[in-house]
């Protein structure tokens, strides 16, 4: 048995590894900070949505986990929030945050950070980060979006695009730039 084995609890080291345990308490401590961020938010008056760092902590997850383990993240997050956690945006919950006008983000949240995990492979070049955001996550996230707006709200669709991409984008940019950066600096720290 390892050193490490020796000093963990029986059914620790019987069961995980050290990279099993590490993801998950990476993992908790994502989906905790997916939790956190949602409610640093600030309604617009135009738009049901809100702006968010809910979005800097989906890319975040996208840019240090692997595609499988961002989606278990994700689905955790969302699922508390269904169940009535109030960890969605504003400190809300409940399955009318998923299938509501705004439910569409939620779920592209969750599909967007798959995605640009798998595009962006083992790199954590801040330029190819910042790209994968930007080129991948945000259109998914802006899809996920219209499409809750357009078919819950019944708007037309500029006005959907007023509601749910063009007030949004230069922040939703700042804030993959922000993720990239966090992502690249961890690496450093070994995540």
């Amino acid at each position: 048995m390892s050193e490490m084995r020796k000093n963990l609890h029986p059914s620790v080291a019987a069961t995980g590894s050290r990279e099993q345990i590490r993801f998950m308490t990476g993992s908790a401590v994502c989906v905790a900070l997916l939790a956190v961020s949602a409610y640093i938010s600030f309604p617009l008056p135009f738009t049901p949505a809100m702006v968010t760092a809910l979005t800097i902590m989906v890319n975040l997850v996208a840019f240090i986990m692997k595609p499988k383990q961002a989606a278990i993240i994700l689905g955790i997050y969302l699922l508390l929030g269904a169940v009535g956690v109030p960890v969605f945006v504003g400190g809300t919950s409940g399955m009318m945050k998923l299938v509501g006008p705004t439910g569409g983000f939620n779920l592209g949240f969750l599909a967007a950070a798959v995605a640009m995990s798998a595009v962006r492979g083992n790199t954590r070049s801040f330029k190819k980060l910042v790209a994968v955001g930007i080129c991948v996550g945000m259109p998914i996230i802006y899809v996920g979006g219209c499409l809750s707006m357009y078919l819950v709200a019944k708007v037309g669709v500029w006005k959907t695009l007023v509601m749910a991409v063009f007030p949004f984008l230069i922040g939703d940019t700042l804030k993959v730039v922000l993720a990239a950066f966090l992502a690249n600096r961890l690496q450093r720290y070994g995540f």
